[in-house]
């Protein structure tokens, strides 16, 4: 940003032409054409001054948002800090000094103007004209209109700014303010004529009356909102630094989630937050009804909406996201998705999430502030809503949320039909909490006429996780199950079971889980068949809802997709990898048509195949729950995380690593790390240790895991062992994973034999009996050089019992084998085993256990190439992988060639590594045979080689193949 230079002189009495009805005496104020001063103390935010000066450079920036956003702020912090911002540190407070140090050679010309309310056309180019004279010099009867100028005076203006030595950059405060279109249309002529010597940064809130959609196709748009302008968890302890508040780091995330890091409710709370005697606790308590923030509320935002656009937005607050057809239900407006796409792009109240057909969040605090107004509605109004809302979400396969809006609205017979029909789905899955008060509670008459009604009461209780009061609820219904016919009451009390699995599965009370499962269990169908596990079925392929009590079919794959899903969760929450459990889960919940509970099941199944090796199921089951309609917004965030962890694995098996760290970042906010994967893969490793350890071990298992590899790989192997031994400590209560404690050991131990601490290394191993274990034991004997004691503690890969290892263990297993026949001089069996090693990893695409291997193993490799093999694209691409991933630095060539291949030359000397003839050679790249050998002595004679088998030894030393 170019020095705010201070030569605006105008005096306050000028004089200026006005229309008619005005005042004859109309002064221009100086305070108008100088920014503004921000209030003390003021953060400095570099990102944002970066995105400034960045935008700066082209025709318009715009930085839009609501009230209270901080445009003013940021758009005078830049202007009076001029150039200095390269060194300005994040977090430090800026003097309201204007000291301006750096020179302004070949830099814009500033000049700044504040819109008021009430500015016309003529009044706006008043000072528009005084603002350009201060930054281009202009006496005051030169080429500046004092009201909107003519065609000609705008020619002639557009023509000084073009002969001006330095581009001129005006910035417009509040320009929404300006109400009238035809007072920017002299604006919108000079941006095109003036020959980019005139730049505009605009701070607004929304209605500007300029060319924006013709702008930002042109690519002359650079645009700041609310998303880029909220703080981030750092700015906001800075900004409570900087006021002498102090909280604990999860507070201070508390705070930015609570209020959407929206800079004015920060400033309020960082104002507020020093008087308080148990800080924490008052951030808890934080929201939209303190009286600071809903008078700023009132006064500043909800006074700049259309009142049919505040109304749609109180009455959509009582869900908490809304799409086009909800919004139409709730409201009756036809044009609601306009409205709605209307408030989440310029006007910046709501949070448009990335789903089809878009879904809209309501900023936090507004929201508070908008259902606490409905909470003034008459009882029949919001009962009305609720009953709307209620009828679309059950139309729409949404029964948690139908039923909940069912009970608010006294809705009751449609809440217990939703419950009978709906109850598998009817259970929490995820840790976000729930923001739903308690309904009313029914009529006892209602009870007595339907005691299902208790049952829904209970199900949303446990559902929004009050279970004291689902427990409540349970024992009101049982009281009136011996009234009940006998096949309503069979039906009531399998319901009555299913919901006690629920709530002690969400107490955290796994032995009640399986009693209670076990129950529900002894009352399937006489005769009823396992689940049948398809080997391909279209995801979602849902039949209509089906209904319990009915005794068949769909009645068993409900119960068996309900209690396998729940035990399952019980046994990973344990440490436990219950495969098979998860995959017949997820095969009864397709059955039955249930497609949340499938959810789980499919994302649970895509981690856990993963860990085994099969990569192709685990990556078409991560797909298929990431691609399923209930995985969209905070309802489902836990499991799309497991999707991305198994999709994570799923490349890093494959030696992808860039993969790996992405889907590893989008696992991230769902397991509690605020900075995601990638931005902290040079922290220490407790820095970023998942919050969701305590309560889903496997998946921060297998993260750590991934991510120790990605450390090994970057060549940082002393952070992948800090976070081993991390992950290993906090299983150690953990009697059920065992499983995964071996994962973690064999990877540890294997980290420490590489980085030459052998005795640390067999110390892990000490006692190994599982096969990952003992092959790990292996690996690090053959690191010490001990060939002899490896092969001892290698175990049979190729026995029957072998089979149900995980893939890579099998693979690392062969691979040892072949390894040892090849240090024995068996290379014939060294080639023999590395062949049904390759059979084992082809199908899976597994390059890891190749690519990131010892050197030995590539030499392996191009030696099997040499000797023929029905994997020759395969071991082609893993040898050239083998030279490229290996995690230390390659051994340099030898030498050079003084003449380099040419990419046809290139092309043959691939395939002479092959058993192809040159007659087949030639057939294969369509050439005569002429000009594949005219190809081959070219290659013979640029690597000094006689014979094929030396050109294509001396081709891998150099690295070319």
């Amino acid at each position: 940003m170019p020095e705010q230079r201070n030569r605006v002189r105008v005096e306050t009495a000028r004089q200026v032409d006005t229309a008619p009805g005005r005042p004859a005496e109309s002064p221009l104020l100086a305070s108008r054409l100088t920014p503004a001063v921000p209030p003390e103390p003021v953060v400095a935010r570099p990102r944002l001054l970066r995105r400034l000066d960045e935008g700066s450079a082209g025709p318009v920036t715009l930085i839009a948002a609501p009230a209270g956003w901080g445009k003013t702020t940021l758009l005078a912090s830049w202007v009076r800090l001029g150039g200095a911002e390269p060194d300005v540190e994040p977090g430090a407070v800026v003097p309201d000094s204007g000291d301006l140090s750096v020179p302004p050679e070949a830099r814009p010309v500033p000049a700044w103007l504040s819109v008021e309310v009430g500015d016309d056309g003529d009044r706006l180019w008043a000072y528009l004209a005084a603002a350009l004279r201060s930054a281009t010099g202009s006496a005051e009867d030169g080429p500046l209109p004092d009201r909107p100028p003519r065609p000609e005076q705008l020619e002639v203006l557009a023509a000084t700014l073009a002969a001006a030595d330095r581009p001129v950059l005006l910035v417009l405060d509040d320009l929404h303010r300006v109400a009238d279109p035809a007072a920017l249309t002299g604006l919108e002529f000079l941006l095109r004529h003036a020959e980019r010597r005139l730049r505009l940064v605009i701070g607004a809130r929304a209605g500007l009356h300029l060319p924006l959609h013709r702008l930002r196709l042109a690519g002359e748009l650079t645009e700041i909102g609310p998303d880029e302008l909220a703080f981030t968890d750092d700015e906001v302890a800075d900004l409570l630094t900087a006021h002498a508040a102090a909280l604990p780091a999860a507070a201070v995330h508390q705070l930015r989630d609570r209020t959407g890091g929206w800079p004015a409710a920060l400033r309020i709370a960082a104002l507020a937050v020093r008087g308080q005697p148990d800080p924490e606790r008052w951030v808890g308590q934080f929201g939209g009804d303190q009286p600071e923030i809903a008078g700023y509320l009132h006064e500043e935002v909800l006074p700049a909406l259309d009142p049919a656009e505040e109304d749609l937005l109180r009455r959509t607050a009582i869900v908490d996201t809304v799409c086009a057809d909800l919004a139409e239900a709730l409201t009756g407006r036809a044009d609601a998705a306009q409205v709605l796409a209307a408030l989440a792009g310029t006007g910046g109240l709501l949070h448009r999430e990335d789903t089809r057909p878009p879904w809209y969040r309501c900023e936090p605090l507004l929201a508070d502030l908008l259902r606490a107004d409905l909470a003034r509605l008459p009882p029949d109004e919001l009962r009305d809503l609720h009953a709307r809302a209620a009828d679309w979400y059950a139309g729409d396969g949404r029964p948690a949320d139908g039923l909940r809006h069912a009970l608010a609205a006294g809705r009751w017979d449609l809440a217990g039909d939703l419950f009978v029909a709906h109850w598998p789905e009817l259970t929490r899955y995820d840790r976000d909490p729930v923001h739903a008060p308690a309904p009313m509670t029914p009529p006892a008459e209602v009870i007595r006429a339907d005691p299902e009604v208790a049952l829904a009461c209970a199900a949303e209780r446990a559902y929004a996780g009050d279970l004291p009061a689902a427990s409540s609820h349970l024992r009101s219904a049982a009281d009136h199950a011996a009234g009940l016919p006998v096949p309503r009451r069979d039906r009531f009390l399998r319901l009555v079971t299913a919901l006690e699995v629920s709530v002690a599965r969400l107490s955290g009370d796994p032995a009640e889980v399986r009693a209670a499962a076990a129950r529900l269990l002894r009352t399937r169908p006489a005769g009823a068949t396992p689940t049948r596990v398809p080997d391909s079925a279209p995801t979602g392929a849902a039949s209509s809802a089906p209904t319990a009590g009915g005794g068949g079919a769909a009645d068993d794959a409900d119960l068996r997709a309900f209690t396998g899903t729940a035990l399952g969760l019980v046994e990973l929450a344990d440490g436990a990898l219950p495969t098979a459990r998860f995959v017949r889960a997820r095969a009864a919940a397709r059955e039955a048509g249930r497609s949340r509970t499938e959810l789980v099941g499919a994302s649970r199944a895509a981690l856990l195949l993963a860990v085994r090796g099969e990569l192709r199921a685990a990556e078409q089951a991560a797909r298929d729950a990431l691609g399923m309609p209930p995985c969209r917004g905070w309802s489902c965030r836990l499991d799309c995380a497991y999707a991305y962890l198994a999709l994570a694995l799923v490349a890093q098996l494959r030696d992808q690593p860039e993969e790996a760290a992405a889907n590893l970042a989008l696992a991230g906010p769902a397991l509690g790390i605020v900075g995601g994967w990638i931005a902290g893969l040079e922290t220490d490793a407790g820095d970023d240790w998942p919050a969701a350890a305590a309560d889903e071990p496997v998946a921060a298992t297998v993260a750590a895991l991934c991510r120790a590899k990605l450390h090994r790989d970057s060549g940082d192997p002393a952070a992948g062992q800090r976070l081993l031994v991390r992950a290993r400590e906090a299983l150690a209560d953990r009697p059920s994973a065992t499983e995964l404690a071996g994962l973690l050991r064999a990877a540890e131990a294997e980290l420490r034999a590489e980085r030459g601490d052998l005795d640390a290394a067999r110390d892990l191993l000490v006692g190994a009996s599982e096969p990952v274990l003992a092959v790990a034991a292996a690996k690090v004997e053959l690191l010490a050089g001990d060939a002899a004691a490896a092969g001892r503690a290698l175990p049979g890969w190729q026995s029957p019992a072998a089979t149900s290892w995980p893939l890579p263990v099998r693979l690392d297993a062969g691979l040892l084998d072949a390894l040892l026949a090849e240090r024995a001089g068996d290379g014939r069996r060294a080639g023999r085993i590395l062949e049904q090693v390759l059979d084992l990893a082809g199908p899976q695409g597994c390059r890891r256990v190749f690519t990131r291997a010892e050197p030995p193993v590539r030499d392996l490799l191009a030696a099997h190439l040499d000797a023929g093999t029905a994997h020759f694209a395969l071991v082609s691409d893993l040898v050239r992988g083998a030279g490229r991933s290996t995690a230390r630095p390659a051994a340099e060539p030898r030498d050079t060639l003084d003449e380099p291949l040419t990419e046809r030359e290139l092309t043959i000397l691939r395939y002479l590594q092959s058993i192809l003839s040159n007659v087949e050679i030639a057939s294969e790249l369509s050439l005569s045979v002429n000009t594949v050998k005219t190809h081959v002595r070219n290659i013979y004679r640029k690597l000094d080689a006689t014979r094929r088998r030396e050109a294509v030894r001396r081709a891998r030393e150099l690295r070319l193949i």
